[in-house]
């Protein structure tokens, strides 16, 4: 599983968190479904065992995964975690496009090239 970039100036928790917030905010872990292990994980990523547990415990905290004691961690079922990335992706748009507006950049210009790059 290649899901840490040394050249990414992210904790490697922090990219851990990430790639499973994105896993579950996109349909491809379900609700209950069981997360692996983290010491397989932490084997799986040759990082520190604690590196993982930290970043399954902010996702817990962040309400994507919930733990069962003796079981392990499983995908939150909370319908409202993609309305508030919605609205978290909405509020850096918002500080780009306001950024471009103040250096006199046409909006619809980069709107067109953000078009481009999908």
């Amino acid at each position: 599983m290649a899901l840490i970039n040394y050249q990414d100036s992210r904790p490697i928790y922090e990219q851990i968190a990430s790639h499973f917030e994105l896993m579950i905010l996109s349909g491809v872990m379900k609700p209950d479904e069981q997360l692996p292990s983290v010491r397989t994980l932490a084997i799986e990523l040759s990082t520190n065992p604690n590196t993982v547990q930290k970043a399954f415990t902010d996702l817990e905290n962040h309400g994507y995964i919930y733990s069962v004691k003796g079981l392990g961690n499983f995908v939150k079922e909370n319908p409202a975690l993609r309305d508030k990335k919605k609205s978290e992706l909405t509020e850096k748009i918002r500080v780009v496009f306001d950024e471009a507006d103040m250096l006199g950049f046409d909006v619809d210009e980069i709107i067109k090239e953000a078009r481009a790059l999908r």
